[in-house]
């Protein structure tokens, strides 16, 4: 079996393939047959998990299993507490609510690489970074729910699915999972 972790950059897509020709996995992944647990947004960067283990692909992906990711969001606007809160019991997304979120700012701006597009910046509005922790996996949910709570997201890196974490590897960069890594998320809600 296989299994590695890749920080997927921006603008590349959680598949091996496009019609359109953008950048895909296949750039960055040499290992023939493992497949992304999950996806990650075209437009998010970060930790993607890749392996041929079906069963403990399935047990990471449906959310039955509520397997915690982490999110650092680079948002608009300094959240207050109030905002913070609302992530925290959940909010309507197209009439559905989502499950609670466990949010927090982060203190100091976290130590990440540059984009290779920078973000769009207003002199007249700071930003900040908030981490997110979901076990739920809507569509560009943590977008979603920054943007509900009056915070836009402007840049998102996901920085762990549960015990894994990107550590020190840069855009494009993959490593494979350790032993003990591997145990670590086979143990994970069984």
């Amino acid at each position: 079996m296989n299994y590695l972790i890749l920080n997927k950059p921006f603008e590349v897509l959680t598949q091996f393939t496009d019609e359109n020709d953008r950048l895909t996995l296949k750039e960055f992944v040499k290992v023939p047959g493992v497949y992304p647990v999950g996806r990650l947004d075209y437009d998010s960067e970060g930790l993607v998990l890749l392996t041929d283990d079906k069963e403990l692909q399935h047990r990471l992906s449906d959310p039955k299993f509520k397997v915690e990711k982490t999110y650092w969001a680079q948002v608009e606007g300094i959240p207050d507490e109030m905002a913070l809160e609302k992530l925290r019991r959940g909010v309507i997304i197209k009439n559905v609510k989502t499950a609670p979120a466990k949010a927090r700012l982060l203190e100091a701006e976290p130590a990440v690489w540059e984009r290779s597009k920078p973000i769009r910046f207003r002199a007249n509005i700071p930003t900040n970074w908030v981490e997110i922790k979901i076990s739920q996996g809507m569509n560009r949910q943590v977008r979603k729910m920054t943007a509900a709570v009056g915070f836009p997201t402007l840049r998102l890196i996901r920085e762990a699915i549960g015990p894994l974490t990107l550590g020190s590897l840069q855009p494009g960069e993959s490593r494979e999972l350790t032993a003990a890594e591997i145990r670590a998320l086979k143990n994970l809600r069984r």
